[in-house]
């Protein structure tokens, strides 16, 4: 309803995937982030640590007409490395958080609790010879937003190989990968075990990123 009526409100959510863990299916959202993304007039953001958690908290107290979705892990997540050009681009939903010399064989893009996936992906895909672009997008909902310039400088039509990783449902993200590209996330509902053990269970691990990078 405060989508509907422009109403400020800031909704925060926790526990939000397949490594909630024990407490099994009926507590793991699956769909859940694709419903609040499509949700007209909503902003949802899902921050993989402190520097994009408070970029997403300044941007839900400012945006004083519209309701905000701020969506946390259970999981403690590392702390990433970047530049000031990097943090100012968080705002602007997406931006490239490590990137390649050159022209990107492929683009990994992740959210949440997934980017440090996606870098530790890239280490090994770069170890592999692969020129690999990590791209960072907390908020789909404004990169969206952005210019058209801006979307192409971080996602370049030229570079047809991209990889979304993300644990929650896959079809969300072919907007973003293509037909080219494949997603790394979800298609059932989870299981009941520990989140550690789910994550490898379900292929959220550096391996399976790698062979589905090399299957493109």
């Amino acid at each position: 309803m405060s989508a509907l009526m422009g109403i400020q409100n800031i909704f925060v959510y926790t526990h939000d995937s397949i490594g909630q863990g024990e407490d099994g299916p009926t507590h793991q959202p699956i769909e859940q982030l694709t419903n609040l993304r499509t949700t007209p007039n909503m902003d949802t953001w899902r921050p993989c640590d402190a520097t994009e958690s408070a970029v997403a908290w300044k941007s839900a107290i400012k945006r004083n007409k519209a309701p905000t979705s701020l969506v946390f892990s259970r999981q403690g997540l590392p702390a990433m490395s970047r530049t000031s050009e990097q943090v100012a681009d968080i705002a602007k939903g997406a931006y490239v958080l490590q990137d390649c010399a050159g022209t990107a064989d492929v683009i990994l893009i992740a959210t949440g609790s997934e980017v440090s996936l996606a870098i530790e992906s890239a280490k090994q895909l770069t170890a592999n010879g692969k020129n690999v672009r990590v791209v960072s997008m907390p908020s789909t909902n404004t990169f969206d937003a952005q210019s058209a310039e801006y979307k192409e400088s971080i996602l370049p039509a030229s570079v047809i190989k991209r990889v979304a990783i993300e644990a929650a449902h896959t079809d969300f993200w072919y907007k973003y990968v293509g037909f080219a590209g494949k997603v790394v996330g979800m298609t059932t509902f989870g299981e009941s075990a520990p989140g550690n053990v789910l994550l490898e269970h379900f292929g959220f691990t550096v391996d399976n990123v790698v062979n589905t990078v090399n299957s493109l």
